[in-house]
């Protein structure tokens, strides 16, 4: 088996996929790249038995044929290779020689029989949304998925999808994040919950542009697909917590605040707060909100003052600041709305404006205020 191929375009589709792959597996194997080559294209696959990533891309070749070859060898030497064509030759015994314009290097490959077979698409139902969408509700919900082995239900984001919108949620009993899209539907109701490595992956995978992105899934498995990019990984089996109970109905104070201001000086603050709780306090009073966090240990305080507008009775309330600053980033406005309630209920936070068709709540648990 022989084909030609451009060192910098193999490289860009090794790279895409070479995040599946663990190192230290138990299977030698799984440490290698499938290669396969059929009618002129090279099918690229990595596995870690529970997410498989397949790129496909067009190659010079005479001859079909697989081989396993070693990914971490293979990817360090194409780092260090200028473009040029490369001339992949592969033995009967999968011995690889790679010659390029100035050198030859050969690596031994594996059987490509012993490489594991990736799930088929049976009984499937499918549903399609924009590359730019997925993204945006990865992008939105990740940081809050916990990491909590001992909850695998919380380890991944809930797709939750009906005939108007899909829904995405992901909790770690502290916060909660709901991100909904109403351009895409599916054609009927469904959920199910994917593990976070291989969202990670689509995050790095995808453009952020319009492409149609196909997502099918079946009970236990998810097929992604993107031009010529697929993505299939295991779904979490378990049951997802009734997040709607959690979700307070009615919050009527609001604090308005620019996003930017109060997350730098949560920032600021936060660095005197103690280190295991990251705790800030709140305090409300008319359109002025004060910050205050301490560290009795270290006999360390910081407090800083900023203007709000404020709808609402004084308060005084205490979160971890460090949830509310990536929560933030998860904002696209310049404002942001805080709703509160009493001090021992969860706060929701809100963008000032939605983009049409999209809805983003979060939730944050408060903490028990220092007396």
């Amino acid at each position: 088996m022989k084909f030609i191929v451009s060192s910098s375009s193999l490289l860009k589709h090794l790279q895409q996929i070479s995040g599946v792959i663990n190192t230290n597996t138990v299977l030698p194997i799984l440490e290698d790249f499938l290669f396969e080559i059929e009618d002129k294209k090279l099918n690229i696959v990595a596995t870690d038995l529970e997410t498989v990533m397949r790129v496909q891309m067009e190659v010079e070749s005479k001859a079909n044929g697989r081989v396993c070859i070693p990914a971490k060898i293979l990817l360090d030497s194409l780092k260090n290779i200028a473009d040029q064509p490369l001339t992949f030759n592969i033995d009967k015994n999968y011995g690889v020689e790679i010659t390029s314009d100035n050198g030859k290097y050969k690596v031994m490959g594996e059987n490509p029989d012993n490489f594991p077979k990736e799930p088929t698409a049976d009984d499937t139902t499918g549903f399609k949304m924009s590359s730019t969408g997925l993204l945006t509700a990865i992008n939105k919900t990740l940081f809050a998925v916990s990491g909590d082995d001992l909850r695998p239900a919380m380890t991944g984001v809930f797709f939750e999808l009906s005939k108007d919108s899909v829904q995405f949620v992901a909790t770690d009993a502290h916060r909660l994040v709901r991100y909904k899209r109403t351009d895409a539907k599916a054609t009927q109701n469904a959920s199910f919950i994917v593990p976070k490595k291989p969202l990670n992956l689509l995050k790095n995978a995808l453009p952020d542009n319009d492409d149609p992105i196909t997502i099918s899934f079946n009970n236990n498995h998810l097929f992604v697909e993107h031009g010529s990019t697929q993505l299939i990984c295991r779904l979490i089996d378990a049951r997802f917590p009734d997040y709607k109970v959690v979700i307070p109905a009615d919050n009527p104070y609001r604090l308005t605040v620019n996003k930017y201001d109060f997350q730098n000086a949560l920032r600021r603050v936060n660095v005197f707060s103690n280190k295991s709780t990251n705790q800030v306090a709140l305090n409300i009073t008319g359109n002025e909100l004060q910050m205050a966090a301490q560290d009795i240990d270290f006999s360390f305080e910081g407090n800083e003052r900023m203007s709000c507008e404020y709808k609402g009775e004084d308060i005084q309330i205490a979160f971890n600041a460090k949830f509310l600053i990536e929560m933030l980033n998860a904002a696209d406005t310049d404002d942001v709305y805080l709703e509160l309630s009493t001090p021992s209920k969860a706060g929701l936070i809100k963008p000032s404006e939605q983009a049409p068709g999209e809805d983003l709540l979060m939730l944050v648990m408060p903490l028990m205020l220092n007396s």
